[in-house]
Parts: structure tokens; sequence; C-alpha cells
């Protein structure tokens, strides 16, 4: 077993889950962090946690990101070596209905995991993103040396205002920051409220399922396990100052002060239809089909631009959605006892 402590907060949450489980099995110790709110089904969280509570090098705590006493007493007390911040309000479409959650845990939340870092200084803090910070770029792929100044609903401004946070504390306290824009994350104890766990439910009970945009959007899958891999691969890359930062042409992937910015996406986007396709294939069920028009702060279409992971870390994610989406299924169908 490594001595090295790993803070991982949303650890009951989709990728939390995920990577804590990952670190454990690589002799990691895990400190995991959640508040198992009830934004979606506890039950799933609660199953996720008790998966990690079996493994050795784990240990656990139920706190608010919010809570800046407790937050500040498990650092006093954690001596975490790397902090890994997936806990978030996520959706975006829930952002257009209750506007306070996002910022409530997505910045305050997130302005006590600076302030514990800069008080308990860690080795490296890595964060999550959201590719939904591009907002109304249509230059593709999606580059993080370009500028993401039109974001279309409040998650994605809360995402983006996670960097320039971490950005001001790089640059003021010295504190390593990565922050990771994921792509349309999906696999195995996927989030209920995501568009595959939405339609495999639908589609086996015989229910319409809603297709947004008439189908056409174009999405960057990407399966969790190659999230998972990025991220793994990055929280010991720990960032410095770039000697070629230019304030005449600020380059926004990279800093004077330690500060990165990463795509992890397929770098493959495909049509929802598609994916549709595949879907019905692997259930052997054709869906019925409610064809809607683009929601409000949905974008057209995603696409990843990873050439800054492949050259730093030498990892390009590439899971098949023919691949990612049968385990989802087969997971689906033990898991729900199908």
């Amino acid at each position: 077993m490594s001595s090295t402590r790993i803070l991982v907060t949303g650890a009951a949450g989709f990728i939390g889950f995920h990577l804590s489980k990952r670190l454990l099995e690589s002799g990691y110790l895990v400190i995991g962090l959640d508040n198992l709110n009830d934004y979606y089904d506890v039950t799933l969280k609660e199953s996720r946690l008790s998966i990690l509570k079996e493994l050795p090098g784990f240990s656990f705590h139920k706190i608010n990101l919010e809570d800046k006493d407790r937050i500040d007493s498990l650092f006093s007390t954690g001596k975490f070596d790397f902090v890994v911040n997936l806990a978030a309000q996520a959706g975006v479409r829930y952002s257009l209905q209750n506007p306070y959650a996002y910022l409530n845990s997505n910045l305050t939340g997130f302005l006590n995991i600076l302030e514990a870092c800069r008080n308990y200084p860690v080795k490296h803090l890595v964060y999550a993103s959201s590719s939904s910070v591009y907002g109304a770029n249509r230059k593709m792929p999606f580059s993080v040396h370009d500028n993401v100044d039109h974001p279309l609903a409040l998650y994605a401004v809360s995402k983006k205002a996670n960097e320039l946070m971490a950005h001001s504390y790089s640059n003021l306290y010295n504190i390593p920051t990565t922050g990771l824009r994921f792509f349309t994350v999906y696999g195995p104890y996927g989030r209920p409220d995501m568009a595959l766990f939405l339609f495999t439910k639908a589609i086996l009970e015989g229910r319409p399922i809603d297709v947004f945009n008439n189908g056409e959007m174009l999405r960057d899958f990407t399966y969790v396990d190659d999230i998972v891999e990025g991220i793994v691969r990055l929280i010991p890359n720990i960032p410095k100052g770039n000697p070629d930062w230019n304030g005449v042409k600020p380059d926004p992937a990279t800093s004077f002060a330690p500060y990165r910015i990463y795509n992890i996406g397929n770098n493959k986007p495909v049509q929802l239809l598609h994916f549709i396709e595949v879907l019905e294939q692997k259930l052997g069920k054709t869906a019925v089909k409610n064809f809607l028009p683009l929601q409000d702060g949905d974008v057209p279409a995603t696409y990843a631009d990873v050439d800054d992971l492949i050259r730093d870390v030498g990892f390009k994610p590439g899971t098949s959605i023919e691949t990612g989406i049968s385990n989802f299924v087969d997971w689906y169908k033990i898991y729900y006892k199908i």
C-alpha cells in the first residue's frame, strides 16, 4: 500500500467512484468525500460507496463542500498529497430550474477547496471542468487554447469560473492546479439523468425516448474508463509556469503560474441517432422516438482536441461506443436484475 494520500471529492458520484476504485486498486490511500445529495437516486450513490468501502485504503466523510469549517478540519488532519475535486452540482438542464444550487456547490464549495489547499498545502489540485464551457464556440475540434467567453447555461458559467478561480490561486499562492474539461461521459454506474441511462430505461420499459435537436446533435461520447485513465496520468503531472506565456497573446490553457487546462474526450464525435442505433442493437429493441428541437442551454456539437493530453501524458481516449454501450447495458441488466 502506497503512503500517498489522495482526497477525491464526489467519491460517491459517477466519475468519482470509478476514479477512487482505480486508485485504490493501484494501492493508493483514498479519502472520499461526498454529501450524498438527492439530485438523483441516492441508492445508486450508496451502491457505489459500498463497493469502495470493501477495498483496503479507503475512508469516507459525508460533508458538503459549502461547509467551510468541516472542509478545513478535514484538510488539517488529512495531510493530503493530492486533491481531485469532482464534487459539483451537475447537469446543464437542471441549472435552468435551480440556478442557486450551482452557485452554492460549484462556486462557494470550490472556493473552500482552494482555501484549504492554500492553508494546508498539497502537491497538486486537479478539478473537473466541462466541455460545456465552449458554449457558442463553433471552431472544431474544441481546443483548450481557444477563448471560451460565451457560455450558454449557468452550469457552464460555474465551470468556467472554477478555471478562473484556480488560476488566481495558482498565481497568488503558487498552488499547482489542473482543470479537466470532460466530454459527455458514460458507462457503468452512470448518472440516471444522462441520455444513455434514460434511453436504456425507457426502451426496456417500452416508453418513447426524447430525442433533442431531431437526433442531429454530435457528441464526443467518452467512456468513463478513458476519463479515469486521463485523470490518473495527470495527477502526478504537476504543472509549472509556461516560460513562453505571453500576456500580449495570452494562451488560455497555460500560464506563467503553475496552471493547466486539458480536454479529456474521445476525439470522435458521434451523431445522437447513431448512438441510439447502437443501443437498440445491444438491447434488441427498437426505440419509439419523440423528436424535439434543441433545448435551451444545449450545444449542437462537441468535439475534443486532445493533442495536449497526448503530448503531455501519452494518452488518447479511444473506447468505441459499441464497446462502451455494451458494457453499460450489461451492467444495467445485472444491477436492476433484468
